[in-house]
């Protein structure tokens, strides 16, 4: 029996080890902690699909298109048309496992706006779609586990890819509990770690979310793509803790950003965009924003609150639970906050890497949202590659012998123990604060080549002094070998961001305020031996 590895169990590593199980390959979902923990149960304003008894004129070509204009043109057209194409289906096998996705009185699937597409077609199960989405897919892997296709390692972190020759075998994982590292293999590895969020602190997202695992795998060969493209959402709640998310479903339900001045609101997205303003793509929404630095509003409460209860509830506990506001009364102050990242590992369209039988799904992949993504896309995304990675397993041969990594295994530990007597200053928790520190200071809504410059020499100083780091004995040893990948990854994201040099999606350079139709491309990042080397493919070997 075929066997794959899959590190994270949210719900793009969670649907991929469903779809696995269901061709017989024997799926092991590694995580630190349970599904119920995952990222993915704060995803709120829902999925989108062209289904049957759409919008008029609403199409899938027209879902394509939109994807594409979206994603400022550097977005594949091939990955695109697959996921969009797919997106009905998908949302029938929800149905079918358990989601109960939100209807209208007449029984029919009750759909959303969101920004930057041309009709409503964002389904959704009130304002908790990822926690229905995620409730439904554990029930689906308890069945499978049941039979003995999933095997769930809880309380195991990614260290390092088995690669050789250009082939990966499995992964080094490190046992939380034991304290052990152990190398595991199989026909295939994995990666659905999610996002970046710890490499800029305070996000709308989980820390536990670190980017780390990119970052190793970077050193380790695999190559990444437009980490310059950070999506900024425009309407948070700031909390001491973190920015809490005011889902885009606010807006989709008529919500309206406004700021205030002599005494008058100022509907500035309608004043400058017209009637559908708020609902324009997340990247000029925030732009707006910063442009105009002022404190903004986003108001809700004339919708009344029987709607509000029904299909805004979760936001309307969070804006109670959080900041003490009743949005069926008042208005909830928001400011920008990064959400999501639509850099990462570079794949194809079947999700292999660079590196055969390494594969990436989830938001830690890069390849169908281009220089922004849509609201309501991530989702489609998320379960869309678990099924391509599965039928891509699946219809593979073995590659060759099996290798034994016991030398590679037995370095890691070293490696390891020796964190462990590190002389120094400063804690390692204390580096990774100053790492966060620099990328919000240097890698804003807004950037320049200067600021760019410094935050570089920031990073490359983090990165010299990060394997001399002091041991933290108040943190698990995960906290201490991570690190230098973190460091990695966030200065490849700064080096991604100095190379383009022209405005594009989401990444926008004061200095080079127009997009270049020469850099109408992905861009491409790999390490050799301490060095970052960037490129944009004209040809795009990733998109087929």
């Amino acid at each position: 029996m075929k066997s794959v590895i899959i590190i994270g169990s949210g719900i793009a590593g969670m649907n991929c080890a469903i779809k696995c199980a269901s061709l017989g390959i024997h799926a092991e979902l590694v995580s630190p902690f349970p599904s119920e923990r995952a990222q993915s149960v704060m995803a709120a304003g829902g999925i989108n699909a062209v289904t049957a008894g759409c919008d008029n004129g609403d199409s899938v070509e027209c879902h394509i298109e939109d994807t594409l204009r979206g994603g400022a043109g550097i977005a594949g057209r091939n990955a695109v048309s697959g996921l969009c194409g797919n997106a009905e289906g998908i949302i029938r096998y929800l149905e079918g496992i358990g989601t109960v996705f939100t209807t209208d009185d007449k029984g029919r699937p009750a759909k959303r706006a969101f920004g930057g597409q041309s009709f409503r077609r964002t389904h959704y199960c009130g304002s908790a779609t990822g926690k229905q989405i995620v409730s439904a897919l554990i029930m689906e892997v308890r069945r499978y586990e049941a039979q003995g296709l999933i095997t769930r390692r809880l309380r195991a972190c990614f260290h390092s890819a088995l690669i050789s020759d250009g082939i990966c075998y499995g992964a080094i994982l490190f046992d939380e509990v034991h304290y052990e590292l152990t190398a595991c293999y199989a026909d295939a590895l994995i990666i659905a770690t999610g996002g970046q969020n710890a490499l800029f602190g305070k996000t709308t997202g989980s820390l536990s979310c670190d980017g780390y695992v990119a970052g190793k795998l970077l050193t380790q060969g695999v190559e990444l793509k437009n980490l310059e493209f950070i999506q900024y959402h425009p309407t948070t709640l700031e909390t001491p803790q973190k920015k809490i998310l005011i889902s885009e479903a606010v807006r989709g339900e008529g919500g309206r950003l406004f700021y205030e001045e002599g005494g008058k609101r100022v509907y500035f997205m309608e004043d400058k965009y017209g009637p559908k303003g708020n609902l324009m793509t997340r990247d000029v929404v925030s732009r707006e924003m910063a442009s105009l630095n002022k404190d903004f509003y986003l108001d809700i409460s004339f919708a009344g609150k029987e709607l509000i209860d029904e299909r805004l509830s979760e936001v309307r506990d969070l804006c109670s639970k959080y900041g003490g506001i009743d949005i069926t009364k008042e208005p909830v102050p928001v400011t920008c906050s990064i959400h999501f990242f639509m850099g990462g590992i570079a794949v194809h369209k079947d999700h292999q890497t660079n590196i055969k039988n390494l594969y990436a799904i989830g938001e830690c992949a890069s390849i169908y949202h281009g220089a922004n993504r849509l609201g309501g896309n991530s989702l489609l995304a998320a379960i869309y590659g678990g099924d391509v990675v599965s039928e891509a397993v699946a219809g593979k041969a073995r590659e060759g012998e099996q290798k034994l990594f016991d030398k590679e295994l037995e370095d890691a530990g070293d490696s390891l123990k020796r964190s462990l007597d590190n002389k120094s200053s400063f804690p390692v928790m204390y580096i990774r604060d100053m790492i966060a520190s620099t990328m919000n200071e240097h890698l804003g809504i807004v950037r320049d080549a200067k600021s760019l410059e410094a935050g570089i020499r920031d990073l490359d100083y983090y990165l010299d002094i990060s394997d001399k780091i002091r041991y933290d004995n108040s943190v698990l040893p995960y906290f201490n070998y991570s690190l230098t990948g973190i460091a990695a990854l966030a200065r490849a994201v700064m080096t991604s961001a100095l190379f383009r040099q022209e405005s594009r999606g989401a990444h926008f350079r004061s200095d080079h305020p127009e997009d270049d139709p020469d850099s109408a491309y992905a861009s491409i990042v790999s390490y050799d031996n301490g060095e970052y080397r960037i490129r944009y493919d004209k040809e795009d070997p990733y998109e087929d």
